[in-house]
C-alpha cells in the first residue's frame, strides 16, 4: 500500500531565490557538515589557524623513517648472544635497565646500531633500546631501500602523524611565553569523578605507582599535581628543562619529565606558534588527562567563579611521569616511539595514549603497536583511546591485542530543556547556568547580522547589537567559543547551538548561558520553528531535563568509537568503556581562557579512566602481569543502558571495584603475542583473550576456539559456564563446568555454530563463568560471510547487496558448490507529485513545508525495500529519509544530485515513511517523482535467467547475471536473488536492470 500527504505548510522567512548569491546553496554553506573531532580541548583555541606538520617523508621517498632492528629490544631479550644474560623480565616482573645485564645488552644493541647506520651512511636521530630496537633517521629514497635489504633489519617505515584531532588550531589566547607559576591556593583542580571524597593513601589509590602520560606535556603549577613526593625505587627517569620548565616542577607527584621533537625539528624547523621546546603543557590534553589518571582531590573546583562539585584522578596517590610527544596536538610516530621507550627505561607501570590516527587504524603491528607490545612484556600496562569517530563503525584506533582500548560513556546527565513558544520542548546539553523563568524573545543569527560574514553561525564580528541585545540568539554549530563570544560581546541574552546535519553529544562550559542542540533532527525542528516565526519566536531555557538525551546513564557516547576492528578478523575492540563526556580535570591555562580547569570529551578523557583505574590494580597485586589488569577490567564490567552489543560497548562499563577480586583471569601468552606481532595478517581469534571475535567466518563450519581460565581469588571455586544473546547462533562450552583451586588453570573449548543466525550480519553475546562469589563474562560478537566480506557493523547499508542485473557480483565466505535462483524482474512504481517550495537551503524536519510525506506496507517476508526520489528540475536539490514509525532507517542527502536513493534489506514488515525534502527548491514549487520498489523474498515476478559458476571459493569473486527472458517495459526493474552451497541458503541481492542493458 502507498499513500501519500504533504508536510505542514508554514510561512518561510527565505523563499526561493531570497538568499545572497554569496551565502552558497541557501543558509549552510558547502563544508558545514563537517563533523567536529570532538572537544578534547580543541574547541578551547578559537582561530583561523591551523598547524599540521608537514609529510616527514616527501614525493621522492626522502624524509624521516624509522628503522627496527632485528634484534630484541631489552624488554624482550632473552638470551642467546655470547655472554649477555637475558634482560626481559619474568612474567609479573619488571625491567630494571640499572642492572649489569641490561646494561651490557645495551652496550651490544649500540654497537650493531652504530655498525647498521654507518654501512647505510646515515646519521642516527634517536635511537631506540628498551622497548624498541632501532633508530629514527633522515633517509633517501635509495638508503631506505638499501637498509631493507639488511638482514640485521628487521622494518624500514616512513614517519607519519598522529594526534589528538585532525587538524591543530592554535591558541589565541596564548601569551606568556615564559609561564609563571601560579599560587597553589588559586581557584585549580583535577579529575573525573565527581563528588569523590579523599581516601586513605594505599592500594586504592595506586600508591607506589608512576603512571606515564604521553600527550601534549602538563602544566606543573595545578593544584592537582601540588604535593611533594619521594621517586619510588624502581623509578630511574629524569626531570628535563627547558623553556618555562624547571627541576622544581617535577616535585615527585610529577615524579619525572621529558619531551621530544626530533622529528618535528628534523628539517630545522622548529615547533608550532604557541609551543614551548619543554615538558610544559601549552594545549591543555595532556594536563587533562594526567589529572584523570593521578590528579589530586580537590575540593573548591571554581570555573568562571562558578563552583563545581568536588573532583579527583582515578589513582590520586599514583606518580604522573610526563612524556610531551604532541605539538600543538599532533606528533610524529618517530618521537612517540622514543616517548614509549624512554617511558620503560624509567620505569613507569602504566602507560596513558590519549592519540589515534584519523579513522583508526589501517594495519596491525605498526611501530608504536611493536613499541607497545615490547612494554607490555615487560610489565607496563597500556590504556589508549578507541578514536572519537562514532558515526563510523570500525574506525578503532590502537586496536593491537596487548592494549586496553577504551571508548568512551556518558556518566553525567548535564541536560538542559528548551520550550519554544508554540509548546515544544527540546531537550540538549549544558555545562553553563541558563536564566530559567518566563520565555525571552529568541532570533536566528542569520536574521540579526550580515549572512556575508556568517551570521547563520554567529561568527565573529557578524551580528548586529541591536538586534540582539537581551535576546537569545539561535546559531549553528560552528566555531562554538567563537560564536558563544560574539553573542555575549554583542549583548545577547543567551545562545542555542544548533547542528543542522547532527553531531554528537558534548558539552563546553562558555561562562555564558549556552543550549547545545546534538541532533540534526532537533535542529530541523528549531529552524523550522524560527522560519514560521521570524519576528515572534519565543523560548526559555532552563537546567535539567528528563533524561531522553541519552538512553540512560552510563551509556556509550556516541561520539565513540565502534566496532569492530577493522584490521584483524579475530579481535575484539573497543575492549571497555569508561567514563569520557563532560569530564572535568586540570588543563593548561594557556590554551584554555586562563583556566586552570575545565570540561573536556573524549576517549582521550576515557583512557586516562581506565590508566587511572590499572595503577589502582597494580598496587593491589602487584605480582599481576598487564594481561591479568587487562582481564579483570574486562571481565567484571557490566552492561551500558541502551545497548548490550559488545560493537559499541566492548566488555561493558567499567567496575574497578569488582575488577579487585576478579575471580579468574583470560589472559594470552607471551608466545602468542609475540607469534600474532610477526605475522603479516594476523586473525587474533587464537589468542586466550577475555573476548571472542568473529568476523567474517565461514558460515558452513563450526569454529572451534580455546581459552584458558586462571583462578586468580583465595579460595577453591567451581565455574558454572551459561551462553546469553547470541541469537540463533549454537554455543558450546566444554567442560561446561572447571573447579579450580588457587593459582590453576584449566583450557575450556568453545564451538560456535551458525544455527539459524542471519548471514552478513552480526549477532552478539556473551559466556559467562558463574560461581558462588565470582561472576566472569566475554563478549562474543560473530558475523558470517555470506557474500559480502564486511570490517565495518550494521550501522549502515548494506555493503554488497544492490547490484546490476548485467554484470552482478558476489564474494562468497565459503568454498563448495554454488546454486542460485531470482524472483524475476518487478517493475519499479512511478507517481509524481508537487509540493510547495519550503526554505531555501534550510533543515529537514518532517512537518515542515516543502517536504511531502509518502508511506509505504512492507509485508512480512520482504526481499528489500528500494525508494528513489528522482527531479528534473537542475535547479532543485532533493533529499530522501526513510524512516520506521519515528526510527531513522536511512537517510540518502547528498549535497547536489537530482537523484536520491534509499533502501532496506530485508526489512522488517510494517509501515514505513518516506519524506522527500526540497532542500534547495528551483522554484516556489517542486515537481519530482518518487520510485518504489518491495521485493518479495518468495515472489515471482516477470521470468528471468540466472547464470553463475557452479563452485565457489572463499574470497573469490563471482559474477553473475541475470537475464530477463524477454523483452521489459520502459523504465526500472528489480529482482532478489538467492544462493545456496549443499542445501545452506543465504540471502542475495537486490538486482536492478533496464531494458537497455541489453540491447
Amino acid at each position: 500500500m502507498i499513500t501519500g500527504t504533504t508536510g505542514a505548510a508554514g510561512s518561510a522567512s527565505a523563499a526561493p531565490g531570497d538568499r545572497p548569491a554569496t551565502s552558497g546553496p541557501g543558509y549552510f554553506s558547502t563544508g558545514s557538515d563537517r563533523r567536529t573531532t570532538l572537544t578534547d580541548g580543541a574547541d578551547r583555541r578559537p582561530g583561523d589557524n591551523e598547524t599540521s606538520p608537514k609529510a616527514a617523508v616527501d614525493a621522492t621517498g626522502s624524509g624521516v623513517y624509522i628503522v627496527e632492528l632485528a634484534e630484541a629490544p631489552l624488554t624482550t631479550y632473552v638470551g642467546g648472544t655470547s655472554g649477555l644474560a637475558r634482560t626481559r623480565p619474568t612474567p609479573g616482573g619488571r625491567l630494571d635497565v640499572t642492572t649489569a645485564p641490561s646494561q651490557a645488552y645495551r652496550r651490544h644493541l649500540d654497537t650493531q646500531r652504530a655498525a647498521v647506520a654507518s654501512a647505510a651512511g646515515v646519521q642516527v636521530k634517536a635511537a631506540y633500546t628498551a622497548a624498541f630496537n632501532g633508530f629514527s633517521a633522515k633517509l633517501t629514497a635509495q638508503q631506505a631501500t638499501a637498509l631493507r635489504a639488511d638482514k640485521r633489519v628487521r622494518s624500514v617505515t616512513a614517519a607519519r602523524a598522529l594526534g589528538t584531532r585532525s587538524t591543530s588550531p592554535l591558541a589565541t589566547t596564548t601569551t606568556a611565553a615564559t609561564p609563571t607559576a601560579t599560587t597553589a591556593g588559586g581557584p585549580v583542580a583535577s579529575t573525573t569523578e565527581r563528588t569523590t571524597k579523599p581516601v586513605k593513601p594505599g592500594p586504592a589509590t595506586g600508591k607506589g605507582m608512576v603512571i606515564g602520560v604521553l600527550d601534549t606535556g602538563i602544566w606543573p603549577e595545578s593544584a592537582s599535581f601540588a604535593k611533594k613526593m619521594p621517586a619510588p625505587s624502581t623509578w630511574h627517569g629524569t626531570c628535563q628543562t627547558g623553556v618555562g620548565f624547571v627541576a622544581e616542577h617535577c616535585n615527585g607527584k610529577i615524579v619525572g619529565a621529558r619531551y621530544f621533537a626530533d622529528t618535528w625539528l628534523a628539517d630545522g624547523g622548529s615547533v608550532p606558534e604557541g609551543e614551548l621546546l619543554s615538558p610544559r603543557d601549552m594545549e591543555g590534553h595532556g594536563t587533562h588527562t594526567a589529572s584523570t589518571a593521578a590528579g589530586l582531590p580537590v575540593s573548591d573546583v571554581t570555573i568562571d567563579g562558578r563552583r563545581f562539585d568536588p573532583i579527583s584522578g582515578v589513582a590520586p596517590d599514583a606518580q604522573i611521569a610526563v612524556y610531551k610527544v604532541l605539538w600543538a596536538g599532533m606528533g610524529f610516530d618517530a618521537d612517540i616511539i622514543a616517548g614509549i621507550d624512554a617511558a620503560v627505561a624509567d620505569g613507569v607501570q602504566v602507560l596513558n595514549f590519549s592519540i589515534g590516527s584519523q579513522l583508526g587504524d589501517w594495519e596491525a603491528n605498526t611501530p608504536i603497536g611493536v613499541a607497545f607490545l615490547n612494554a607490555t612484556l615487560s610489565g607496563v600496562f597500556v590504556a589508549a583511546s578507541a578514536g572519537n569517530t562514532g558515526i563510523v563503525s570500525g574506525a578503532i584506533s590502537n586496536a593491537a591485542p596487548w592494549v586496553t582500548t577504551v571508548g568512551a560513556a556518558v556518566t553525567n546527565l548535564d541536560e538542559a530543556t528548551l520550550k519554544l513558544g508554540d509548546g515544544t520542548k527540546l531537550v540538549g546539553g549544558s555545562l553553563d547556568a541558563l536564566p530559567g523563568g518566563t520565555a525571552r524573545t529568541m532570533v536566528f543569527g542569520d536574521q540579526a547580522g550580515s549572512p556575508e560574514l556568517g551570521a547563520v553561525y554567529c561568527e565573529p564580528g557578524s551580528l548586529d547589537p541591536a538586534k540582539i541585545k537581551g535576546k537569545v540568539v539561535a546559531c549553528a554549530l560552528s566555531d562554538t567559543f567563537g560564536s558563544a563570544a560574539e553573542v555575549k560581546d554583542k549583548g545577547g541574552a543567551a545562545m542555542v547551538l544548533f547542528d543542522p546535519v547532527g553531531n554528537y553529544r558534548v558539552n563546553s562550559i562558555y561562562n555564558f548561558p549556552v543550549v547545545y542542540l546534538p541532533t540534526e533532527k532537533q535542529a530541523g525542528t528549531l529552524f523550522n520553528y524560527l522560519m514560521r516565526h521570524p519576528t515572534d519566536a519565543k523560548v526559555s531555557l532552563r537546567s535539567g531535563g528528563d533524561g531522553s538525551s541519552v538512553p540512560g546513564v552510563p551509556s556509550v557516547a556516541d561520539f565513540s568509537s565502534t566496532g569492530p576492528d577493522k584490521v584483524t578478523y579475530g579481535v575484539f575492540k573497543p575492549d571497555l568503556v569508561a567514563p569520557g563526556s563532560d569530564i572535568i580535570a586540570a588543563v593548561s591555562p594557556a590554551g584554555n581562557f586562563g583556566r586552570q580547569y575545565d570540561a573536556y570529551s573524549g576517549t582521550s578523557m576515557a583512557s586516562p579512566y581506565v590508566a587511572g583505574a590499572a595503577a589502582v590494580l597494580r598496587a593491589a597485586h602487584p605480582d599481576w602481569t598487564p594481561g591479568r589488569v587487562a582481564s579483570a577490567l574486562r571481565t567484571t564490567a557490566t552492561d551500558t543502558v541502551g545497548t548490550s552489543s559488545p560493537l559499541d560497548q566492548g566488555s561493558g562499563f567499567i567496575n574497578l571495584a569488582r575488577a579487585t577480586d576478579p575471580g579468574l583471569v583470560i589472559e594470552p601468552t607471551a608466545a602468542e603475542l609475540v607469534a600474532f606481532s610477526q605475522t603479516a595478517q594476523p586473525d587474533g581469534k587464537e589468542l586466550n583473550l577475555p573476548a571472542i571475535s568473529l568476523r567474517e567466518y565461514d558460515g558452513t563450519r563450526p569454529v572451534t576456539l580455546t581459552r584458558t581460565l586462571t583462578n586468580v581469588g583465595k579460595a577453591r571455586e567451581t565455574y558454572r559456564s551459561s551462553v546469553s544473546g547470541l541469537p540463533g547462533m549454537k554455543a558450546t562450552v566444554t567442560p561446561a563446568s572447571v573447579t579450580l583451586a588457587p593459582g590453576k588453570s584449566a583450557t575450556v573449548t568453545i564451538t560456535l555454530r551458525r544455527g539459524s543466525a542471519p548471514w552478513d550480519r552480526y549477532v552478539t553475546g556473551s559466556i559467562t563463568w558463574k560461581a558462588k562469589a565470582h561472576s566472569v563474562r566475554i563478549p562474543v560478537a560473530a558475523r558470517p560471510w555470506g557474500i559480502s566480506p564486511r570490517p565495518y557493523g550494521d550501522d549502515g547499508e548494506e555493503f554488497g547487496r544492490m547490484t546490476s542485473g548485467s554484470f552482478g557480483m558476489i564474494q562468497p565466505g565459503f568454498t563448495g558448490p554454488l546454486a542460485g535462483r531470482s524472483t524475476g524482474y518487478t517493475p519499479v512504481q512511478r507517481t509524481s507529485y508537487s509540493m510547495p517550495a519550503g526554505v531555501y537551503g534550510g533543515v529537514f524536519d518532517p512537518s515542515a513545508s516543502g517536504v511531502k510525506k509518502v508511506d509505504f506496507t512492507v509485508p512480512a517476508n520482504t526481499a528489500g525495500i528500494v525508494v528513489e526520489a528522482n527531479t528534473e528540475d537542475p535547479n532543485t536539490n532533493l533529499d530522501l529519509y526513510l524512516y520506521k514509525g519515528d526510527k531513522l532507517v536511512y537517510s540518502s542527502d547528498r549535497y547536489w544530485t537530482s537523484l536520491e536513493q534509499a533502501y532496506k534489506f530485508l526489512p522488517e514488515p510494517g509501515r514505513y515513511t518516506a519524506y522527500v525534502f526540497a532542500q534547495v527548491p528551483g522554484g516556489p514549487v517542486v515537481d519530482f517523482e518518487l520510485r518504489h520498489a518491495i521485493i518479495g523474498r518468495n515472489a515471482t515476478y516477470s521470468p528471468a535467467t540466472l547464470t553463475l559458476p557452479s563452485t565457489t571459493e572463499r574470497g573469490q569473486s563471482v559474477n553473475f547475471t541475470l537475464k530477463p527472458n524477454g523483452p521489459l517495459a520502459e523504465g526500472d526493474f528489480w529482482a532478489y536473488t538467492e544462493w545456496s552451497t549443499n542445501g545452506t541458503v543465504i540471502p542475495g541481492n537486490l538486482v536492478s536492470t533496464q531494458q537497455s542493458a541489453w540491447q
